[in-house]
């Protein structure tokens, strides 16, 4: 993160996502403050090629390629499901499992076979956010947020996107997917996140 934080005010801010549901997330959060948010999908940018090896690696590198091509700050999310028996997959590599086009129904039973493959009785897991800003003169800042919980199968709910179908978070008996949008906001890895980038900026 960089050592001065630079004050993000009211206007436009590019979410550097094509992914409508962490878009929409994304959104709610930011619409209380008079940012007005819009897509790379909406303005037609090119979603870049994810090299890094951290979440807050590629999450800067989306931010970046953003702000540089639409001029304007930027914010982007790099998130995904770290399972603990699993050695943290599939991690970084979490869209990916869902393969092209994104099948998250077929990710969720490739997680559920690899556990069960395992042999493991463990079915811990966490969700990781890495959020960046970043302004076209390559200033950025980090913030990294989790919530920790477990998978269960089958999937339940139809409120989330994702993985959310099969993580239920610490202290609940329902999936992220059965929860009521606001609900699944105040606890999130992205809401943990966005905290820490409020109390930077707000």
């Amino acid at each position: 993160m960089g050592e001065n934080v630079r004050k993000l005010g009211p206007g436009r801010l590019v979410i550097a996502s094509h992914n409508d549901g962490k878009v929409r997330e994304i959104n709610e959060l930011l619409a209380p403050l008079g940012i007005e948010a819009v897509s790379a999908k909406k303005l037609g940018l090119d979603d870049p090629e994810e090299t890094g090896t951290t979440f807050a690696g590629n999450a800067e590198l989306k931010a970046l390629a953003a702000a540089k091509a639409a001029n304007l700050p930027s914010l982007a999310d790099d998130s995904g499901l770290a399972v603990t028996a699993l050695s943290g997959a599939p991690g970084i590599f979490s869209a990916r499992w869902a393969g092209e086009p994104r099948d998250f129904g077929a990710a969720m039973k490739k997680v559920e076979s690899a556990l069960f493959d395992s042999g493991t009785e463990d079915f811990s897991a966490k969700f990781v956010c890495a959020l960046c800003l970043a302004w076209p003169d390559g200033h950025t800042e980090t913030f990294e947020g989790e919530i920790k919980g477990v998978l269960c199968f089958p999937p339940r709910g139809e409120k989330g996107f994702g993985y959310d179908p099969i993580f239920v978070p610490d202290g609940y008996h329902v999936t992220f997917a059965e929860m009521e949008p606001d609900e699944k906001h105040d606890i999130s890895h992205r809401a943990d996140a966005f905290r820490k980038l409020m109390k930077a900026h707000f």
